[in-house]
């Protein structure tokens, strides 16, 4: 299976891929340490009966991984080529679930210009007013201040504000990659 980087289309579902693998693996582990122990005692009452509870606890832990990113998930790949085609000067990032302690926030796609952050979600469960906010906050917080954030729902709506954007900034060409690449490591660092 191919490595799939985080902001990259495809990503969910490579990472609910993964994590899948993972936890079967774990729970595998589990069942043959508790049955390796069983056959030589034919009991429970075993030390590797012992290892095989403790080694639950990461196997739980990969589950609830599995559990978490089952109901997103990954932005259509035509949708994806189609920002992607006309995003060349921007820094374009996909497929986030941005968290906080109230809420979880998909994002299909965001496209950074600047200090202007535009993004697109297909979940209509996503409050575009609150996510843009609390995107806003978390960046003043870590000292990019001034950065303006818009979410969309509508696909069309998007990929022209996309277009504009990459029309200012091929004509521009102002030397802003530095920054959006860190707005987006922000952004991701915020996203499952």
């Amino acid at each position: 299976m191919k490595k799939c980087e985080k902001g990259t289309p495809g990503y969910l579902r490579w990472k609910l891929k993964t994590e899948i693998l993972r936890t079967a693996m774990y729970f595998a582990v589990v069942a043959a340490v508790y049955l390796l122990g069983y056959s030589q005692t034919h009991s429970n009452k075993n030390l590797l009966t012992v290892a095989a509870v403790v080694g639950c606890l990461p196997a739980c832990k990969a589950l609830v991984g599995v559990i978490t990113r089952i109901p997103y998930q990954t932005m259509d790949q035509k949708a994806a080529g189609e920002v992607a085609g006309k995003s060349m000067h921007l820094t374009d990032i996909y497929d986030l679930v941005v968290t906080s302690s109230e809420k979880i926030m998909p994002i299909d796609c965001i496209v950074i210009s600047g200090d202007k952050v535009f993004g697109y979600t297909s979940n209509p469960k996503t409050g575009l007013k609150d996510t843009s906010s609390y995107l806003r906050k978390m960046l003043e917080l870590n000292g990019m201040e001034g950065v303006s954030v818009k979410l969309y729902d509508e696909f069309r709506s998007f990929i022209a504000i996309v277009e504009g954007l990459e029309n200012i900034a091929a004509i521009e060409k102002a030397d802003t990659k530095e920054y959006e690449e860190q707005i987006a490591h922000l952004i991701m660092n915020l996203s499952l």
